[in-house]
């Protein structure tokens, strides 16, 4: 499939992140989607609505925005600097994406992406974390209490308010931000700014570049944290050696990216001065053979999260040798950290 098709059917509504009219029927319909979810949080904070918590602290990771912004780089950094810290963290994730009929599911890094969703599958290759999928968050969140976590981290859940939760850190993109500030389906938002502005934290994702940038002052607004998504080497999906991701300066490349912000990791992969043939995908995009079919033999680079749907396809699949995953880091300021793990030190129990 050619990646112009591909770019079409990702495309958001030019009014989401520019100056295009909003259509009346867009706006009535988020109109009514405010009203409701309006409605629903009223519910929670009355107490009329039961929330739940699992006995053990909550770490909410999430967004107001419809589409990627990080979360899930940031919930693997949770996860390691958490652990580092004498804690045993456990992830809960609703499993976007997989199948419908799927339950409640324990996720290891060998789950079928369909059956646990392929955020909580990187989660679990990259961490060796506890990871459950529920509907449910509360559910998943008790159930990992129960397995011996002593920190749940749940993985996109700023609006699942059934989960009690200590302590909540919204990731914003900074290129998009909030775009043009209305609720969906007008907008990108699945929440006012108002509702942001409870959070704990405020992490935003400033970048995502080569190592050893560092952070500079200004780079976000007051009583934000920046947070740069580094890359600087690439790794075989079929399983093998990594190298250098400069190894490909110069060099043109197959770019895939079924993620919320595919631009992000094009523009990324042009700092390296790589010469792009971008393919957009839809976010949690499922493959096939066809997706593949670019008419010319180049390097395939793709990020983590569409790797890790295409690891099991084996030898006599499709992937070749010359298929190859961009894992990303996570760096933020130690201040942060120090902030984070008193607030969460607070909660432990003696």
């Amino acid at each position: 499939m050619a990646a112009g098709s591909n770019e079409r059917r990702t495309r958001v509504p030019a009014y989401w992140y520019g100056d295009a009219p909003i259509p009346v029927s867009a706006r009535l319909l988020s109109a009514l989607y405010g009203a409701v979810t309006g409605l629903r949080r009223k519910l929670y904070s009355k107490g009329w609505l039961r929330r739940r918590h699992p006995g053990v602290p909550v770490l909410v990771v999430g967004n107001i925005t419809a589409g990627g912004a990080g979360k899930t780089p940031m919930t693997i950094a949770l996860v390691e600097r958490l652990r580092s810290e004498g804690w045993t963290p456990g992830v809960a994730s609703r499993g976007y994406g997989r199948d419908d009929g799927a339950g409640a599911l324990w996720i290891e890094a060998s789950t079928d992406p369909r059956l646990g969703g392929d955020e909580p599958v990187l989660i679990a290759a990259r961490t060796g974390a506890k990871v459950r999928v529920d509907r449910d968050r509360y559910a998943a969140a008790r159930a990992l209490a129960e397995a011996g976590c002593d920190v749940v981290i749940c993985d996109d859940g700023l609006q699942h308010y059934r989960l009690a939760r200590d302590i909540e850190i919204e990731v914003v993109d900074g290129r998009r931000r909030y775009g043009n500030g209305q609720l969906l389906p007008a907008g990108p938002l699945r929440e006012l700014p108002e509702r942001a502005s409870l959070c704990d934290f405020r992490v935003v994702n400033i970048a995502q570049v080569n190592g050893g940038a560092g952070f500079a002052a200004g780079e976000t607004g007051f009583g934000e944290w920046p947070m740069r998504l580094v890359a600087d080497q690439v790794q075989p999906v079929l399983g093998g050696r990594g190298r250098k991701l400069s190894a490909y300066s110069g060099q043109r490349v197959h770019a895939v990216a079924g993620i919320g912000d595919p631009e992000r990791f094009f523009g990324m992969l042009r700092g390296f001065g790589i010469a792009v043939v971008p393919h957009a995908f839809p976010d949690h995009h499922r493959y096939v053979a066809a997706d593949f079919e670019f008419g010319s033999q180049l390097p395939v680079l793709m990020t983590e999260k569409d790797a890790v749907k295409l690891a099991g396809v084996g030898e006599g699949g499709f992937v070749t040798e010359q298929y190859y995953s961009v894992p990303v880091r996570t760096e933020l300021p130690e201040a942060f950290w120090v902030a984070l793990l008193a607030r969460l030190g607070a909660l432990r129990t003696p």
